[in-house]
């Protein structure tokens, strides 16, 4: 009876189709056609709105770590600098919390008691819905003065290592302490897609490693970490896209400056979201200008970023 019913079905002609089914296929390509309309809306705004300081600018954009284009005369300003301490502070946050995010996630769906597992999924959840400058005051009025101590240590044991060469600032407003408030941010973002791409993973292959003899370490590790490495691909991804463009708490914690630092205990560098959230407020003309052309950079490297994300997560189809 089911054959023949499905093949009834494949005999349907396109033109004969139910008016749900073509609504429906209607309605998803028009979405997927006004998200596109979008992204290319906001890109061209981007660019057109930063071509003015652009062509006015002295000093080469990309590799300038000068920022003063509210200089009628001859502004110069450039974002290198952005652009390092942006990638820096979404890497230490992307190392830092994907481990952490994937052995929560492992220990939810195949170690955890159920109701001890639904009330951890809970409390996860509900840290992706805490707003950011929440984060951001954590951070600079908490962390960053008990993290100093934990530097000093650093620094005097693995100060051989450069990103942990001293001076450790006074402070504690560094890169490092942006890069853990970020990795606590996102990190519920990884966790969640790493265990709903866990729950997936076929019954018949964990019990097939289990048959073997296999423990439940290596079960996890032949058959389940196999099967969601695209889906923890993909969540990391995106907990560094949100790492790259977040403002509030990177701003709150680190001390504004312009410098290619990779010392890590040290202040210095600035991200391009939070640059541009404290220079808005005074900015005035190409000052303007000047900022909507960080964000046009900061777009063109969170679009880089997924593209890849996309490509590695399609090279590893088979896993699926």
């Amino acid at each position: 009876m089911t054959t023949t019913d499905s093949s009834a079905t494949a005999r349907i002609p396109k033109g004969k189709r139910r008016l749900g089914d073509v609504v429906f296929a209607g309605s998803a390509r028009g979405a997927g056609i006004l998200i596109l309309l979008i992204l290319a809306g906001v890109a061209t705004f981007l660019l057109i709105q930063s071509v003015p300081s652009l062509m006015a600018n002295t000093g080469n954009f990309l590799t300038s770590t000068e920022w003063d284009p509210n200089t009628n005369e001859e502004p110069r300003f450039g974002v290198a600098a952005l652009i390092f301490g942006t990638v820096l502070a979404a890497l230490i946050a992307l190392v830092l919390a994907t481990p952490v995010a994937i052995g929560i996630a492992l220990f939810i769906v195949y170690y955890a008691p159920r109701r001890l597992a639904a009330i951890l999924g809970y409390v996860v959840d509900l840290l992706a819905a805490i707003p950011s400058v929440v984060y951001g005051l954590w951070g600079v009025v908490y962390l960053v003065g008990e993290l100093r101590p934990f530097y000093g240590m650093l620094e005097t044991y693995l100060g051989w290592i450069p990103l942990f060469a001293g001076p450790v600032s006074s402070t504690g407003r560094t890169m490092l302490s942006a890069g853990l408030v970020l990795a606590v941010m996102i990190l519920p973002i990884i966790t969640a897609m790493s265990r709903d791409v866990f729950q997936q993973v076929p019954q018949a292959n964990r019990e097939a490693a289990l048959a073997l003899g296999a423990t439940r370490w290596e079960m996890i590790r032949m058959a389940v970490l196999p099967f969601g490495r695209p889906g923890v691909i993909g969540g990391a991804m995106l907990g560094m896209g949100r790492a790259l463009g977040e403002t509030m708490a990177v701003a709150m914690i680190l001390s504004p400056s312009l410098v290619i630092s990779p010392f890590l205990l040290q202040s210095g560098n600035q991200t391009i979201a939070a640059h541009i959230a404290l220079e808005y407020p005074e900015a005035s003309g190409f000052g303007v200008s000047a900022l909507i052309a960080a964000g046009l950079v900061l777009f063109a490297i969170t679009l880089a970023v997924n593209m890849g994300a996309r490509f590695v997560v399609s090279r590893r189809k088979e896993f699926v």
